[in-house]
């Protein structure tokens, strides 16, 4: 009978709250097209609950946003399957949402969809991005395909190309977020404590790691393994090399920073875990409205550097 939400925190000592809200995004069309509206209530968990893992809380409280012309309750217990499996291997509660029935704003047969997380954490156990130093490796993880981003792009090369998908295709293509918890679980039980972690989401490497340190007047080297995923390379063939870096994750969906003396227990931890490279002091001289994050992708090798000191900018 309440109209909200509640979560005891007495079990913290100095409990820090952490929020996350995203959506599915355009993929949410294909999702339709294909009926995987499971993978849909999946991937409105992991881009949440992923955000506040990066900080080194753990998911507590989920809602979600559910907007349609009609409702179709078979359509609704589908996605919600979906997020609760989710949410149920993370051990975050669905606290509730909403769902809004709105003719004439909604599109017959399409979903709006919206998520919210929570998530706590005691004080002294959340990452400090300024402990990165030099020498720190980066260790990533691998995707399950391109998550949920970048599939505007993904719609247009379908449809300017005419690419054609099997079933299996489009399942692949489609697949779901991956769920980072037993990472972040998997590197706390090894009493590993990255002092920054990244889900790679829209605008990839490129991105999502240079919001950490660029300014902080940072740099890195990273060497990327080739993706080995047959559909996402079906699409990549015809995206320009420089877009495709700069809007999808290519292969990797979470990376960790840590001190060098833990890479060897960290990259046991979960599944197909790689190290990317590490924080090279050689560009900390610079400053840092200089500082800028470059490419050169036929190595498929990033760096933090001035671009018009390597001959790399226009």
């Amino acid at each position: 009978g309440l109209f909200a939400a509640g979560y005891d925190l007495s079990k913290y000592k100095e409990p820090v709250i952490f929020t996350g809200c995203d959506g599915v995004g355009t993929k949410l069309e294909l999702l339709l097209k294909y009926d995987l509206l499971e993978n849909a209530g999946k991937d409105l968990v992991a881009m949440n609950v992923n955000d506040v893992l990066t900080t080194g809380a753990d998911p507590v409280m989920f809602l979600d946003y559910v907007g349609v012309n009609k409702i179709n309750k078979r359509q609704l217990t589908r996605i919600i399957a979906g997020m609760s499996e989710y949410l149920e291997s993370c051990h975050c509660i669905l606290a509730g949402g909403e769902t809004a029935e709105m003719p004439g704003a909604v599109l017959d047969g399409m979903v709006e969809l919206s998520g919210f997380a929570i998530g706590a954490a005691e004080k002294k156990d959340v990452l400090n991005p300024a402990e990165i130093k030099p020498g720190d490796v980066l260790i990533g993880w691998p995707s399950a395909g391109f998550h949920a981003n970048g599939f505007s792009l993904v719609r247009r090369v379908i449809a300017q190309e005419n690419i054609k998908l099997s079933r299996a295709e489009a399942a692949q293509l489609l697949a779901p977020t991956l769920l980072y918890h037993d990472v972040t679980w998997g590197l706390r039980k090894a009493k590993i404590k990255p002092a920054a972690m990244a889900h790679i989401a829209g605008g990839g490497l490129w991105e999502n790691l240079g919001r950490i340190f660029v300014k902080r007047g940072l740099g890195c080297h990273l060497k990327v393994p080739v993706w080995q995923n047959k559909v996402a390379q079906k699409i990549l063939r015809h995206v320009d090399e420089a877009d495709a870096w700069k809007t999808f994750n290519m292969g990797i969906g979470w990376v960790a920073i840590l001190d060098k003396k833990h890479a060897a227990k960290a990259l046991k931890v979960g599944s197909g875990a790689v190290l990317l490279g590490e924080m090279d002091p050689a560009f900390l001289d610079l400053p840092p409205e200089v500082i800028k994050l470059s490419m050169r992708t036929h190595q498929k090798y990033f760096a933090v550097r001035d671009p018009k000191k390597e001959g790399l900018a226009p």
